[in-house]
């Protein structure tokens, strides 16, 4: 039997496989930089961040304006540290082994500095010699000189082998486990992810599998960086102008293919934001769907959990373009001060049109109860795993317990129940996740609704076909749709459409 251990004849290994061999570092421990190079040191302390309790997409703008990078520096640093997040059970694997020890036997800001280390050599087009190299610069700046000698000496041993080799030996035998570590998602996700599949009509049992790694492998991938054109305060045509292309979906969605959003001047002033295609094709379809209200409540909507305001800075324009009132409502005051900011463009065009928008504070369960047959259109973005996002939000894969299914579930029923109740006779409501999961899409959905005698589940399909223009496609079998990263290149948001009768 061949063996397959990293490190064994290199060159012969090159000939075999028909590749060049890597280059090795012929630099000595002592002769090394000693220093963080300003885009690795982004990388790390991004990480640690993380690792403290931030969400990366929120502190990687922050890290970047604090070290003063942009243009290629940026992205490399963005590509290793988002790389590094969601390959980090592969990463893992393979330094327990380079290392010889578990790496809960290995300091944290060591275990994050190997982490990089790895990534640049297993997935990046970094040489063999520069990756160790500065990675061992980094460990002396950021931990200790000593940290510095093992750091190279654990990552000398990764460059032995490529990616391949290291999979084949650190992989388990087949089924939930290997996929979970080759595609570095729990084993609790996985599974979840397949019974969603399934459960949602996008795969039979027996065709589940291609599709299931198909989603992982797209989790893996980059999002294309996405923005929304907010109806009435900028234009397509406007980003465009500014170096996007028109989105795949959504008539209101531009793609920027590099440059950093914030450069953009409608971004800066709110006409325009980042968003995903798929949370913008929830906002439209929503506002497609027509409202059989009648009375005072006509024209008045409602996001019932609008933080940090992505879905409400759309439902806004429309709602106003419309001729209807939004209320935005978030029950965190932090969040609600985000909302207001997102929102300020659209509060100041609403009231030239006669509209009115406001935000509020308050707790969604108690709107039912408080203001019932209120309002004709009423969206209920409910918190969720995010399970659907985790192209975007990397850290959320390692960050969610199964647990937190059992806290979830309870809030989003009584989200949706008082959503319904707030909603006026004829009036629809939306709910919508960034999840698949089951147990926080149909399954809330189908129990909700099974208890009232009030309420019609509407077919949301031809309302996101409406709202792409006709162009959406492999919508499922109905009545809700599930979009997903492999098939549709969006999040994995899900809409269920209801109307109060």
């Amino acid at each position: 039997m061949a063996d397959r251990t990293p490190g064994r004849d290199r060159t012969d290994r090159a000939d075999r496989g028909g590749h060049p061999p890597r280059r090795r570092s012929s630099t000595r421990p002592a002769e090394r930089t000693r220093r963080a190079e300003p885009t690795r040191a982004a990388a790390y302390h991004l990480l640690r961040a993380v690792e403290e309790g931030a969400y990366a997409n929120l502190e990687l703008p922050k890290v970047l304006r604090r070290s003063h990078l942009a243009g290629r520096d940026a992205a490399f640093t963005t590509e290793l540290a988002f790389g590094t997040l969601r390959h980090r059970a592969f990463y893992d694997a393979v330094i327990a082994v380079a290392a010889d020890r578990p790496i809960t036997a290995i300091d944290g800001r060591v275990l994050d500095v190997l982490r990089l280390g790895a990534h640049q050599l297993l997935a990046m087009r970094v040489p063999d010699h520069a990756a160790v190299d500065q990675t061992v610069g980094l460990a002396r700046a950021v931990v200790s000189q000593g940290a510095g000698g093992f750091v190279n000496a654990v990552l000398r041993r990764i460059s032995e082998g490529d990616r391949e080799s290291w999979l084949v030996r650190v992989r388990p035998p087949g089924g939930v486990a290997a996929l979970a570590l080759e595609y570095s998602h729990p084993e609790w996700v996985v599974t979840a992810l397949r019974g969603a599949l399934v459960g949602h009509g996008t795969a039979t049992a027996e065709a589940v599998d291609d599709q299931l790694e198909a989603l992982l492998r797209a989790d893996n991938d980059p999002p294309r960086v996405a923005l929304v054109a907010r109806p009435g305060l900028t234009t397509v045509d406007e980003l465009i102008a500014q170096g996007g292309r028109p989105g795949r979906w959504a008539p209101t969605a531009v793609l920027l293919d590099s440059g950093q959003p914030g450069d953009l001047p409608e971004v800066r002033d709110g006409r325009a934001a980042v968003q995903d295609e798929g949370s913008q094709l929830v906002a439209l379809a929503l506002a497609a769907v027509p409202s059989e209200a009648t009375g005072v409540t006509a024209g008045r909507w409602l996001d019932l959990c609008a933080g940090p305001g992505g879905k409400a800075g759309l439902l806004a324009v429309l709602a106003s373009a419309a001729g209807a009132d939004l209320v935005a409502n978030e029950v965190s005051e932090h969040r609600a001060d985000l909302v207001r900011a997102t929102l300020a463009p659209a509060i100041a065009a609403a009231v030239e049109r006669g509209s009115t928008i406001e935000v509020r504070t308050g707790d969604g369960r108690d709107y039912g109860a408080e203001q019932p047959g209120t309002y004709d259109r009423v969206l209920v973005d409910a918190p969720c795993t995010g399970l659907g996002a985790l192209r975007r939000r990397p850290e959320a894969r390692w960050r969610r317990q199964p647990g937190d299914l059992t806290a979830l579930g309870p809030l989003q029923r009584d989200l949706l129940r008082s959503a319904l109740d707030a909603t006026a006779p004829g009036g629809v409501v939306g709910y919508a996740t960034c999840s698949p999961h089951l147990a926080e899409t149909s399954f809330v959905v189908r129990d909700v609704v099974k208890r009232r005698d009030d309420v019609e589940i509407l077919d949301a399909r031809p309302f996101f076909t409406q709202a792409s223009n006709g162009a959406l496609i492999d919508l499922g079998n109905g009545p809700f749709v599930q979009l997903w990263p492999h098939v549709h290149g969006t999040d994995g948001m899900f809409l269920a459409l209801l109307r109060r009768r």
